[in-house]
């Protein structure tokens, strides 16, 4: 079917199914970002992505599969780290989050469950934590969310700041890491999993170092300006 096509049908097809496939894994990566309609989200999310797998293996001028996967991939990043951390600064005070912050962190990490709602602007009261959350709920996620985004629609300022969003992930990384150790006495004390089930958990934070070389391996003559 593809080889009784013109280019410019070609190009028409490429970029109708691109756009679908994008607003497939907005709306997925959103969903999964809200950790409670994650299971939900994820339909959209893979069928989003397999659009473009399928695309590709009829030979149409699409973007790369492994481009999308890369970009899907820091865009439920940021998403979950955004929406994650909001629920935290912002409703911390609503019943379901009350059992669901607490549950964590009896379960996980006692940084959560270590005074709840005992501090002026509520929700945990491990200082380190806190004034991690506010930095990254109001500058990075929402910056990986938005550069993901836009190197998804191919433009150059997207690419630009997927590269600098990343090494600001790493630093935030290698930052947050450290505040756990530094009160390792409440928050791996008494909990179900302790050490490892921190670290199990953090597997996901190490996107900023999977993603960053692929990065540099792009060539950036492929997208625009405007």
């Amino acid at each position: 079917m593809t080889a009784s096509l013109t280019y410019d049908e070609m190009l028409e097809r490429s970029a109708g199914i691109q756009k679908r496939a994008d607003i497939y894994i907005l709306v997925g990566g959103g969903l999964i970002g809200t950790t409670v309609f994650g299971l939900l989200g994820l339909p959209f999310f893979l069928y989003g992505l397999w659009q473009i797998k399928r695309a590709e293996d009829e030979g149409l001028p699409i973007r790369p599969f492994l481009m999308t996967f890369v970009g899907a991939l820091v865009l439920v990043d940021g998403f979950l780290n955004t929406l994650g951390t909001m629920i935290d600064v912002f409703a911390n005070h609503s019943l379901i989050i009350r059992v669901f912050e607490m549950g964590w962190g009896l379960f996980v990490d006692g940084g959560y469950a270590w005074q709840f709602n005992s501090i002026w602007y509520g929700g945990t009261s491990v200082p380190g934590e806190k004034a991690w959350e506010i930095a990254n709920v109001f500058v990075l996620f929402p910056m990986r969310v938005v550069a993901a985004w836009g190197f998804l629609q191919m433009k150059r300022w997207g690419y630009q700041w997927m590269i600098i969003s990343s090494w600001m992930g790493v630093y935030a990384w290698v930052g947050y890491c450290f505040n756990m150790t530094t009160y390792w006495e409440v928050r791996f004390s008494d909990i179900a999993w302790p050490v490892y089930g921190w670290w199990i958990y953090n597997i996901w934070y190490i996107t900023p170092f999977i993603v960053l070389p692929y990065l540099y391996t792009i060539n950036r003559e492929m997208f625009t300006d405007d």
